[in-house]
C-alpha cells in the first residue's frame, strides 16, 4: 500500500496544536495572524484536515462546554502526531532549501 502523503495544511495545523489544544475556529484566527493574512482558511477547508488528522491518530480531540454553554471541540497533536511532525518538517526544509538553491541560480 502507498504511504499516504501529508498536505503543508496539515502540517501548520500539527505545529500549531504542537503548542496548545485549539478549537477549529482558533486554528483558523491563529494560521491567518501568523501567516499575516497569507493563509486564510475557510472551515470547509480546515475540518476535513482535522478529521483526516483524528482518523490517523495524529490527534485527539476532546469536547468541553463553554461558559456560554456551547460545547467545543478541542484538538491536541498526539505522540504520534508529534513524532510525524518532526518528520515532515525535516522533509520540508530540505525542499525548501532545494527550492532556495534553483530559485537563487535562476
Amino acid at each position: 500500500m502507498a504511504k499516504k502523503e501529508m498536505g503543508s495544511t496539515s502540517m501548520l495545523v500539527l505545529a500549531l496544536l504542537k503548542e496548545k489544544e485549539m478549537y477549529g475556529y482558533q486554528i483558523i484566527e491563529e494560521l491567518d495572524r501568523r501567516s499575516e493574512h497569507v493563509f486564510q482558511m475557510k472551515e470547509g477547508t480546515l475540518y476535513p484536515v482535522l478529521h483526516g488528522l483524528e482518523k490517523d491518530r495524529l490527534i485527539a480531540a476532546r469536547e468541553a462546554e463553554t461558559v456560554k454553554g456551547r460545547v467545543r471541540r478541542y484538538y491536541a497533536v498526539t505522540e504520534k502526531g508529534l513524532r510525524v511532525l518532526e518528520e515532515k518538517k525535516k522533509e520540508w526544509n530540505t525542499f525548501s532549501k532545494a527550492v532556495t538553491a534553483i530559485l537563487a541560480g535562476a
